[in-house]
């Protein structure tokens, strides 16, 4: 787990950085006690780009590509908020669980995408060009 701060905001959140749990995702699942987001590593080649209080920049990921997400076999509505350089560069509020071949993408330009609950960030303020910080 990895605590996320964002605002005043503290997430607890489980970690995937390999094409198979990236791809699972939240699917089925909701959060629980022990974790309240999820933080998708998209950089291969740098398995740690988070560490205690301090953020090492990513370099060797194209930062100019969109990542796409979508809501296939959710459960739960999500708040998808990329992250580059420990900024919040796009976040989708309220992304609907999908259960169709043809779900919405939700994209943006990060070297990660934390996901919280539907709603969290319009309730705790969270915006883009928010600081995020890995402690």
């Amino acid at each position: 787990m990895q605590k996320i701060k964002i605002n005043n905001c503290l997430f607890t959140a489980k970690v995937v950085d390999d094409p198979e749990s990236i791809a699972l995702g939240m699917m089925g699942k909701t959060f629980d006690k022990t974790f309240n987001a999820m933080l998708f590593v998209l950089n291969k080649t740098d398995p740690q780009p988070y560490s205690s209080n301090h953020y090492i920049e990513l370099s060797s990921m194209n930062e100019k590509e969109n990542q796409c997400f979508w809501m296939k076999n959710c459960i739960i509505p999500l708040d998808m908020i990329f992250i580059k350089k420990g900024r919040i560069t796009k976040i989708h509020h309220l992304c609907p669980p999908c259960n169709t071949k043809s779900c919405k993408n939700y994209c943006g330009i990060g070297t990660m995408v934390l996901e919280v609950n539907g709603g969290t960030c319009k309730a705790m303020n969270i915006t883009e060009g928010n600081f995020v910080d890995f402690v």
